[in-house]
């Protein structure tokens, strides 16, 4: 194993990068030579199919120790991610609050639980939505072929040996691991919770900014993709991937993490949410959450995501004559909802940080009474909201919840109560 002091990265999202961790191991002039340096064996990791534009293509060359296909049967193994399925339809509001860290020896992989997808494991397109929770770290190595995952730490940072090297985050970061990618989560506190996106659709991607123009929101120079790391360990690993929904092993001779150089764009990468530049209203009203969108994958449908992530960072109010909280709305979208710190401005209690929300199409929705009341007698003075991270997993397909969301001890049987005593205050000879 090599093992640097620091930790180094490469700026930039989307990019071609390359990296070696020996000197010379990077083939020059080809991808495939007949004789790779240091006695190498050359692999391809597609995250696109061959034939789509050169400007969709996700694509990474491997310089690895041993090939991947070096490997025995996979076993289906009998623990399985939490979940139980899809549970019945409801177009009911929801919301949960935090799940606690087990007691028992977990890792990443035993720590998962599946709280809602837009269908079956068996979706080409879509996403399902994961919490994790851990107090140990894996000895094992995991890859999901079902899609890329989106990793939003809430509590305890994690180190993530990839195959193409290390990313370190922490809460107000994420992680993007591409489909197919090996890796093995370790602990650098005693114990982890947080989020996953899990992208079954086209690859994320940056927004288009539009009239915003060629600066703001999410900069491509702040996503951080790791530099060449390899394990070159004989002993016994076990090599676990998520396969339609479930998790399959088969046990290796040799660490997986075995790539001494690489190049391609098809790469994990790190961001950091406190990086995002905020857009917003200086005059009234406010505009669309689209405006605190970091990642995209679009649909088949022009100017429809297939998932979108969306966070609500600290930021000044200033807009005049207006009711600054999110409005009341009914929208085509599906909304998931996490808090990673502090508090959300449209929910004075109830929501708390490592919990979570769904609020499905056409599911009308907003602030709660509290926070209404209190937005409609404020005096308007500028003010910064502060000390405060909330994102949304936005997507145009139904997310279905579990049967373990609507059963768990987490969901709140009185999340309708914060809107029942919303006040009539119409009076009819007065504007």
């Amino acid at each position: 194993m090599n093992s640097p002091t620091a930790l180094s990265y490469q700026s930039g999202f989307g990019n071609q990068f390359s990296s070696e961790a020996l000197p010379g191991a990077l083939p020059v002039g080809q991808n495939s030579p007949q004789k790779v340096p240091y006695g190498l064996y050359t692999e391809l990791l597609s995250g696109t199919a061959f034939t789509v534009p050169r400007a969709e293509a996700r694509r990474t060359w491997m310089y690895r120790i041993k090939p991947s296909a070096n490997h025995p049967r996979y076993q289906r193994l009998e623990r399985q991610i939490t979940g139980g399925g899809l549970g019945p339809v409801t177009p009911n509001r929801l919301r949960w609050n935090p799940h606690g860290i087990p007691a028992e020896h977990t890792d990443f992989i035993d720590g998962l639980l599946t709280l809602a997808a837009t269908a079956d494991a068996e979706q080409a397109a879509g996403v399902s939505v994961h919490l994790y929770r851990a107090n140990a770290s894996m000895r094992r190595v995991f890859f999901n072929a079902d899609g890329e995952w989106l990793i939003v730490p809430q509590q305890g940072r994690l180190r993530l040996a990839t195959e193409l090297g290390l990313l370190d985050v922490e809460p107000l970061e994420i992680a993007v691991i591409p489909r197919g990618m090996k890796f093995r989560v370790e602990l650098l506190d005693d114990s982890a919770r947080g989020y996953i996106c899990e992208n079954h659709g086209a690859a994320l991607r940056l927004p288009d900014l539009g009239p915003i123009g060629s600066n703001g929101l999410a900069n491509p120079r702040d996503f951080l993709a790791p530099v060449a790391h390899y394990e070159d360990i004989d002993a016994p690993v076990q090599l676990v991937q998520k396969f339609l929904g479930e998790l399959w092993a088969a046990e290796l001779d040799h660490s997986p993490l075995d790539v001494v150089a690489w190049h391609g764009n098809n790469v994990p990468c790190k961001y950091d949410l406190r990086r995002f530049n905020t857009i917003g209203t200086v005059s009234y009203d406010h505009p669309d959450p689209s405006i605190f969108t970091v990642l995209t994958s679009p649909s088949a449908t022009h100017g429809q995501a297939n998932v979108d992530f969306v966070i609500f960072p600290p930021r000044w109010m200033v807009a005049e004559n207006t009711f600054r909280p999110p409005w009341f709305h009914r929208n085509l979208m599906n909304e998931f909802m996490g808090l990673i710190q502090g508090a959300y401005d449209a929910k004075a209690e109830g929501f708390a940080p490592g919990g979570a929300s769904l609020h499905n199409c056409m599911s009308a929705h907003g602030p709660d009474n509290a926070t209404t009341t209190q937005a409609i007698a404020a005096d308007l003075e500028p003010h910064k909201i502060d000390n405060t991270m909330a994102f949304m997993f936005e997507t145009c397909s139904v997310l279905r919840p579990t049967r373990y969301a609507l059963e768990c001890p987490q969901l709140q049987s009185d999340y309708d109560a914060c809107w029942a005593g919303m006040a009539k205050t119409f009076e009819k000879g007065r504007n």
